[in-house]
C-alpha cells in the first residue's frame, strides 16, 4: 500500500506533507508526493518552482522512508490527477492540507479538499494547518 500527500507549497500543503512522512513512518509504507496543475499558458501558482521542488525533495530523502515526489503538469487539475492514482495504485490513505477560508471564498473558489474528499476511493485524512 501507498500513503498518497496532496501537497501545494502553502502552510496546508506543509502540514499534509509532515503528516504523511509520520504515516509512512508508523506504517513502514512508501510514501508519494504528489504537486499537480493543467498547465497551460499562465503561471499557476499551485506548481512548485525549482526551489521548492528540491526543498521537498531533500525533506523527503532526509525522512528515512521510501519517498517520491511527483510534479504533473499535463492538462488535468490537481482533483483528476489525484483521482487517476487513487484508481491505479493501491493507496491505503490519501493526505490532504486545509486552511480556514471564509464562507464566500468556499462558494466563489470552490475547494480541491472539498471535491477530493468526495470523489476518492479511499480514506482521506484531512489536515489542518497551523496558525
Amino acid at each position: 500500500m501507498t500513503i498518497l500527500v496532496a501537497y501545494v507549497a502553502r502552510p496546508e500543503g506543509q502540514a499534509a506533507l509532515d503528516k504523511g512522512i509520520e504515516i509512512a513512518k508508523r506504517r513502514k509504507e512508501p510514501l508519494l508526493v504528489v504537486n499537480a496543475a493543467p498547465g497551460g499558458n499562465t503561471e499557476d501558482p499551485s506548481l512548485l518552482d525549482t526551489q521548492e521542488f528540491e526543498r521537498v525533495e531533500r525533506v523527503l530523502a532526509e525522512a528515512g522512508i521510501q519517498a517520491e515526489l511527483k510534479q504533473f503538469v499535463r492538462g488535468k487539475n490537481a482533483v483528476e490527477e489525484i483521482q487517476t492514482l487513487v484508481d491505479t495504485l493501491p493507496v491505503s490513505v490519501l493526505v490532504i492540507g486545509l486552511r480556514r477560508r471564509s464562507p464566500v471564498g468556499k462558494l466563489i473558489m470552490g475547494s480541491v479538499a472539498q471535491e477530493l474528499l468526495l470523489s476518492v476511493n479511499c480514506p482521506v485524512l484531512a489536515v489542518k494547518a497551523g496558525t
